[in-house]
């Protein structure tokens, strides 16, 4: 194939080009419609651009397969066996990816630092998770990837269970033995899933750390938007080897996808394909030098400590995708949320991940001396106003011990069954019925079906007086809680 083609972006143009007119969805008929308001702001070209995708940028039957030559175009690219679009995000395709594996039921390992859309698949599905320990930080107060020795053991534990899930890289950057733990799985032929949303760009350059496809697992799946160029809801998944059925698979997608897909997004992820393959390893080498040196500058700002060493130690993780610079400001006397709420009121910089005592920046491809600047300017400043910062609110974080909580319900049954509300001091030893998710990353602490303890309500309800932002709960608050109804 040829990949200096873009089937999509191509089609899209010639449909521009030769003025066609569809008395079809979309009704504002690319734009023209459109409040003058509206096209002020979002602009006529975006309008312009989404069009349905048969019997608009395709005949009635799609037989010009402009998406199907894309994502083949992907998968040459990247040295996968297929690629799968989507434009719901990497939450309908890691639901897509576990409907697949697992057929919809039994059990399934997953790491225990996966993101809330992995738990949406399990309480859609009804299947058994069988948790994956990461390994835990007592310092830090962070995880890091499972180890392959780990996942052995649930192996052990649960020979029945159909597949297995872990997050790399993760929201923090530290990235899994991939390769290692594939070859734990594919040794009992199980296939092994890879949520690595964050690892867009891994592909093309090889001075990052490996890709999932690269390192043998069977499924891996991309967010483009996260760390590639496209739209936010692109999302790719890809599929190798014979462990999972790619027919399975599309038809898992095609189940839980909108039948009014996006050109807009396909567009996106088909030029950004192209231009990873044309410019990619220019453009990702100078990311890396770039980011290099953001990383030194930081570091050396009083008050300031880039995480680097501390993620990649023996006992940590097995890699680190560096363009995550994860910012600790806890010698500022001030907290990563307060640090992230002063930079967006004060600089207009917005910040990635955030707990109770970092702030993270990920730096793009896009990114340049000029915006390298701005957030040196920036965190400078923050470094000099946090002295009249008031003091933040202590979180009490939980010991490992507590937690990692005790799954006793399908998520399932806890999320669809009888409830009630309990004021949170009553809701120890009862089951959750609803996610607590610190948001961003969005790794549960609460899950349906797991029985909540004290340390873990401590952990929620000191974050939220701190700045945490839960989206999930009933009550962002966390003064109630969603229980499963007791029986009496």
């Amino acid at each position: 194939m040829d990949q200096n083609d873009a089937p999509v972006l191509e089609a899209l143009a010639e449909h521009q080009n030769l003025e066609r007119y569809g008395f079809t969805p979309p009704a504002h008929r690319q734009g023209r419609g459109v409040d003058p308001r509206v096209l002020d702001v979002l602009g006529e070209q975006s309008f312009k651009s989404d069009v349905v995708a048969s019997s608009g940028l395709d005949d009635r039957q799609s037989s010009n397969g402009y998406l199907q030559d894309a994502e083949s175009l992907l998968a040459e690219a990247v040295g996968a066996d297929m690629a799968f679009f989507s434009t719901c995000g990497s939450s309908l395709s890691i639901k897509a990816a576990i409907l697949a594996v697992t057929r919809g039921e039994g059990e399934l390992l997953i790491s225990r630092d996966a993101h809330k859309s992995v738990v949406s698949g399990l309480v859609l599905s009804g299947l058994q998770p069988r948790w994956i320990r990461p390994k835990w930080d007592n310092e830090l107060k962070l995880s890091h990837p499972p180890s392959p020795e780990t996942v052995e053991e649930m192996w052990q534990r649960y020979p029945d269970a159909s597949a297995a899930l872990i997050v790399s890289p993760t929201p923090y950057g530290t990235c899994a033995d991939i390769e290692a733990i594939a070859k734990v799985c594919h040794k009992r032929g199980k296939p092994l899933i890879v949520d690595e949303a964050w690892g867009a760009q891994l592909p093309f350059h090889d001075d990052t750390p490996t890709w999932a496809m690269s390192a043998g697992a069977d499924i891996c799946v991309v967010s483009v938007h996260k760390m590639g160029l496209g739209f936010e809801q692109g999302s790719i998944f890809h599929l190798q080897g014979d462990l999972v059925d790619p027919v399975r698979l599309s038809q898992c997608a095609d189940i839980l996808s909108t039948t009014s897909a996006s050109t807009l997004i396909y567009a996106a992820m088909d030029g950004w394909r192209r231009q990873m393959v044309q410019h990619g390893k220019a453009m990702i080498d100078k990311t890396l030098k770039l980011t290099r040196q953001l990383r030194r500058d930081i570091d050396a700002i009083p008050g300031l400590h880039v995480l680097e060493e501390e993620l990649v130690h023996a006992e940590a993780s097995h890699d680190l995708d560096i363009q995550h610079i994860m910012i600790d400001v806890s010698k500022l006397g001030i907290s990563g949320f307060q640090a992230t709420d002063w930079l967006r009121e004060n600089c207009r910089v917005d910040m990635g991940t955030t707990d109770h005592r970092r702030t993270e920046a990920v730096i793009s491809v896009t990114d340049d001396e000029e915006t390298a600047d701005l957030l040196l300017t920036s965190l400078r400043a923050l470094a000099e106003a946090a002295p009249e910062m008031p003091r933040p609110p202590e979180v009490i974080i939980p010991d490992e011990k507590d937690l990692f909580l005790e799954t006793v319900m399908l998520p399932r049954d806890a999320f669809f069954g009888p409830v009630e509300v309990v004021p949170v001091e009553e809701a120890s030893g009862r089951i959750a019925a609803e996610m607590a998710t610190p948001y961003p990353p969005g790794v549960p602490l609460l899950l349906p079906g797991e029985r909540i303890n004290k340390a873990a309500l401590d952990y929620l309800r000191s974050g939220v007086e701190a700045g945490m932002v839960l989206p999930d709960p009933a009550d962002a608050t966390l003064k109630t809680v969603r229980v499963v109804r007791e029986e009496l």
